[in-house]
């Protein structure tokens, strides 16, 4: 039996944690999802992660270390160097866009206000990421 890579979520408000969730369960995406709350515990778990997740959908405002940083560290590290992650944020800033992408996101997604979109963007990554992708192999 395959063994579902988690999907990594760095979020530190409550109420998108929950949504987001939501919507992927709702998807029938079975994979665990995992929540850091801050960028620093967020490169905790992903730079010890055993196995690395299948995506790490990443918000940019985060305590303690923000998702800029967060992404760099990802980037930097030679284990992690190719592992998905999508910027998902309410930042809608042109140089926040850019900087991801020049960081290395592999997508950078606003979030939508409206619940249902919210959801519906939220299950088009799960999808993707989850079931479609086809990541780089771990050494």
């Amino acid at each position: 039996m395959v063994s579902l890579r988690p999907i990594f979520l760095v979020e530190d408000n409550p109420d998108d944690e929950k949504l987001t969730i939501r919507a992927l369960q709702r998807s029938n995406i079975t994979n665990e999802v995992q929540v850091a709350r801050d960028g620093e515990e967020a490169l905790k778990m992903i730079l010890s992660a055993t196995p690395l997740p299948c995506v790490v959908l990443l918000d940019l405002k985060l305590p303690k270390i923000d998702g800029i940083d967060v992404l760099q560290q990802i980037r930097a590290n030679e284990r992690t160097r190719f592992l998905p992650v999508v910027i998902l944020t309410s930042s809608s800033e042109e140089g926040d866009i850019v900087e991801s992408y020049s960081g290395g996101a592999n997508g950078y997604v606003q979030k939508p206000v409206d619940f249902k979109q919210f959801t519906a963007v939220v299950t088009q990554l799960g999808l993707f990421w989850a079931l479609i992708n086809e990541p780089v192999a771990e050494k």
